[in-house]
C-alpha cells in the first residue's frame, strides 16, 4: 500500500522481525515514562512458536518511508474469542507510529483490509492474542511512568484513532494504593472466614511448590476471568509457557495463594516489585548486562513499590471473603518489608466487584487505557 514514499510491508524473516521489535525503542528513546517489553518475550509472542497460533491467525506489518521504519502493527484474529463472543472481529496490536496521521491510517487500513479478506466486520484494539498480552491504548496518565507489563504511547495515538472513526469499546483504570501503617479493622474477620468456609493461606516454600500452584493459578484465572471483556480460556500449552516464564522470578512474600480444605487453589494474587526504571535502563534485555539493573530492582529491601499483576478468585468463593485473606497476607508482608505503595493492575472500568476491593484503602488515579472499536462491514 504505497502512498507518497510510504509503503506497508508484511514482516518476513528474522531481520524484519528484529526491525519490528526494535522500532519502539527508537521511537521512545527520549520518553522517560515509556518502558519496553522484554525482548525475549516479544520474540516468543511474535514468532511461530507462540502457542496462541493454535487458535489465532496473525500478520505483522512494518511501515517504511524513504527506507526508514516509521510504524508497525500486528493484525490478529482470535477465532476462539470470535466464537465465544459471537462476532467477526480483527484485532490490531503492537501498534506504534511516528507523529504522522498518514502513517497511522495506512497501518490501520492494512489491518482492516487483511481482516475483511477473512470475513471481519469489526476492528478492535489495541489487543493482543489473549489477555496475557499488552492491551489498551493509554488515554490518561501520560505524566506517569508506565508499568512494564502494559502499553505506553504518545497522546497523538488516541487522537488519530478517533479521527479515523474509532470509538470507545472498553476502559481499564489503574490506581496506586497506599500501604496502611496499621491493618484495617475488617481484617480481624480473617479467622472467622477461615473457619466458616474452610479456606486458608498457603505459604509456598519451594520453587517446585510455586510451579505447582502456578499451574493451578491459571486454571483459577480461566474461571474467574471467563465473563470479562474479550477473554478466552488459556490453553494447556499457553499455561505451560507462562509457568516456565514467570514462576522462577516470583517472590514468595509477594504472592498469595488461598486453598480450601481439599488443598485446591481457590484464589491468588501475584505482585512483584515495580521494575520499570530498571527495564528501561536494560532496554528490555536481560542479557548480556541487563540483569545488572534488574536484580537490585527485584529486591523488596531496596524497592518500596510493588505492582499487582494478577488477582483471581473462583466465582463460588468470591462472596466468601477470600480476597480479604489474600490482602491481609500481602499487607502483613508489605508492612514487614517496608513497602509503601502498590500499583494496582489495570481493571475494567465496569468490573465493580474488583473496584469495591479498594474501598477501605487510600488510593489515587494513575492511568487509564482504552480499547477502540470500529465497524468495517455492515452485518
Amino acid at each position: 500500500m504505497p502512498t507518497e514514499n510510504l509503503t506497508i510491508v508484511p514482516v518476513r524473516g528474522k531481520r524484519m522481525l528484529r526491525q519490528f521489535i526494535q522500532f519502539p525503542l527508537d521511537l521512545y528513546k527520549n520518553c522517560e515514562n515509556w518502558v519496553p517489553a522484554f525482548e525475549d518475550d516479544e520474540y516468543k509472542s511474535l514468532g511461530e512458536a507462540n502457542p496462541s497460533l493454535a487458535f489465532c491467525e496473525r500478520e505483522l506489518y512494518l511501515a517504511f518511508r524513504d527506507g526508514k521504519v516509521v510504524g508497525r502493527v500486528a493484525a490478529i484474529i482470535n477465532f476462539n474469542a470470535n466464537k465465544k463472543w459471537n462476532e467477526n472481529t480483527v484485532r490490531f496490536g503492537w501498534i506504534d507510529f511516528v507523529e504522522d496521521f498518514e502513517v497511522a491510517k495506512a497501518l490501520v487500513d492494512t489491518v482492516i483490509a487483511w481482516g475483511v479478506e477473512r470475513g471481519a466486520q469489526k476492528v478492535k484494539g489495541p489487543l493482543g492474542f489473549t489477555d496475557m498480552d499488552r492491551e489498551g491504548l493509554l488515554v490518561e496518565g501520560f505524566e506517569n511512568e508506565s508499568p512494564f507489563t502494559v502499553i505506553y504511547n504518545y497522546p497523538y495515538y488516541g487522537e488519530y484513532l478517533e479521527r479515523m472513526g474509532f470509538t470507545k469499546d472498553a476502559d481499564w483504570i489503574q490506581r496506586v494504593m497506599v500501604i496502611p501503617e496499621k491493618m484495617p479493622a475488617k481484617f480481624r474477620f480473617a479467622n472467622i472466614i477461615e473457619e466458616r468456609f474452610g479456606v486458608h493461606i498457603l505459604r509456598a516454600k519451594t520453587l517446585k511448590e510455586m510451579a505447582k500452584r502456578g499451574r493451578e493459578m491459571f486454571y483459577v484465572l480461566n474461571a474467574a476471568f471467563a465473563g470479562l471483556y474479550e477473554f478466552t480460556h488459556l490453553s494447556e500449552d499457553q499455561i505451560d509457557g507462562y509457568v516456565k516464564q514467570y514462576v522462577p522470578v516470583l517472590n514468595k512474600d509477594l504472592v498469595a495463594f488461598v486453598v480450601n480444605d481439599k488443598d485446591e487453589l481457590v484464589g491468588f494474587a501475584v505482585t512483584m516489585p515495580h521494575i520499570s526504571a530498571a527495564v528501561r535502563k536494560a532496554k528490555g534485555r536481560i542479557l548480556p548486562f541487563g540483569w545488572i539493573h534488574l536484580l537490585p530492582a527485584l529486591s523488596p529491601k531496596r524497592n518500596k513499590i510493588t505492582e499487582a499483576l494478577l488477582i483471581g478468585v473462583l466465582p463460588e468463593y468470591q462472596a466468601q471473603g477470600t480476597a480479604l485473606l489474600i490482602f491481609k497476607y500481602l499487607l502483613e508482608n508489605y508492612q514487614r518489608l517496608g513497602i509503601k505503595e502498590m500499583l494496582l493492575n489495570p481493571q475494567l472500568e465496569e468490573n465493580y466487584k474488583v473496584q469495591s476491593l479498594w474501598a477501605d484503602f487510600e488510593t489515587r488515579p494513575y492511568q487509564r487505557r482504552r480499547s477502540f472499536v470500529k465497524e468495517i462491514v455492515s452485518a
